[in-house]
């Protein structure tokens, strides 16, 4: 590892193990997340400037717990478990599947950056100049963004049954 990634490592790593276990509220998969998030500063060091380290690895910690929450599905790591997920995951499966499906529609043809947008704002509660100066956007830009995407939510809800 390179002296400035492991600097950056070591003063940011806990702020981005706290972010991934916000974002995917599982210590392990949030410690692989946070491990994914400094492989791949380390494989694109020479891109990264050390002036916006927090902003930068924070943004980076969102992007890559979005792609494990798209990517994977929990698995039970005994039999009890698998029963009581297999009772949870039909008890919610028609809700689970139809908040899949809307977002799916939602942001279909939005780039990746309007999710992260969405989650910084509505999940996080950062404010619009906040989420800005996180995305390296204007204010403008960002509520833009925003606007589009509570214009769709109330279309999707009108086309609904």
């Amino acid at each position: 590892m390179s002296v400035a990634v492991e600097k950056l490592y070591e003063r940011y790593g806990p702020m981005v193990l706290r972010r991934c276990r916000q974002l995917l509220r599982d210590d392990a998969r949030a410690l692989d997340a946070m491990h994914d998030v400094f492989v791949l500063v380390l494989r694109h060091q020479e891109r990264i400037d050390e002036k916006s380290g927090s902003s930068f690895l924070h943004r980076l910690a969102t992007n890559v717990c979005l792609n494990a929450l798209r990517g994977s599905r929990r698995k039970a790591e005994d039999s009890d478990d698998e029963v009581v997920l297999a009772i949870a995951q039909e008890l919610d499966l028609e809700a689970r599947t139809q908040a899949r499906s809307f977002l799916a529609r939602l942001f279909a043809d939005e780039p990746e950056t309007t999710a992260t947008i969405a989650v910084l704002h509505w999940v996080d509660g950062m404010t619009w100049d906040e989420v800005a100066a996180e995305m390296k956007m204007s204010v403008s830009g960002v509520r833009k963004r925003a606007r589009g995407i509570t214009e769709r939510v109330g279309k999707l809800k009108e086309m609904q049954p």
